[in-house]
C-alpha cells in the first residue's frame, strides 16, 4: 500500500514539474508572443514601434556584449522601473538563455505592456552570428 501510494506521488511530482517547465519557458500559460533571434533581428530592423529591453545584469550587458539599441532594467529592477518604458511600443525581450526575459514579459504583459519574448536569449543571437556591440 505504501509503496503504491510513494508511486503515485512521484508520478504527481513529476507532471507538476514538466508543468512548472513549460510555464517557466513560456510554452503554457503565456500571453505574449515569442520570437527568435532572427525574427526579432529583422523586427528591430524593420519596425520603429518596437522598444528593446535587455533583463540581464549590468555585468552581463558589460562584459558578454548587447544588442544595438538596447535599454538594460535588469529583471530584479524592472517592476520598479516600468515607467521607463513606452505603453505605446511594442517590448521586445531578451536575456541571455530566455528564461528571465519570459519572467520579464510576464510582468510587462501583466502591467499592459505589449510584449515578445526572444527566445534563446543573447546565447542563440550570438550562435546565429548575429550582430552585438
Amino acid at each position: 500500500m505504501t509503496k503504491n501510494l510513494s508511486d503515485k506521488l512521484f508520478w504527481v511530482a513529476l507532471v507538476l514539474m514538466g508543468f512548472y517547465f513549460l510555464y517557466q519557458k513560456g510554452i503554457i500559460g503565456a500571453n505574449f508572443e515569442s520570437v527568435t533571434p532572427k525574427v526579432a533581428y529583422e523586427m528591430l530592423q524593420n519596425d520603429d514601434n518596437v522598444t528593446l529591453l535587455d533583463v540581464r545584469t549590468i555585468d552581463e550587458y558589460k562584459k558578454d556584449g548587447r544588442i544595438a539599441g538596447a535599454k538594460l532594467i535588469p529583471l530584479g529592477q524592472l517592476s520598479q522601473n516600468l515607467n521607463m518604458l513606452d505603453k505605446s511600443k511594442k517590448v521586445l525581450v531578451y536575456c541571455r538563455s530566455g528564461n528571465r526575459s519570459t519572467s520579464a514579459s510576464r510582468i510587462l504583459e501583466g502591467n499592459g505592456f505589449t510584449v515578445i519574448n526572444m527566445s534563446g536569449g543573447m546565447l542563440e543571437w550570438r550562435s546565429q552570428k548575429l550582430p552585438v556591440e
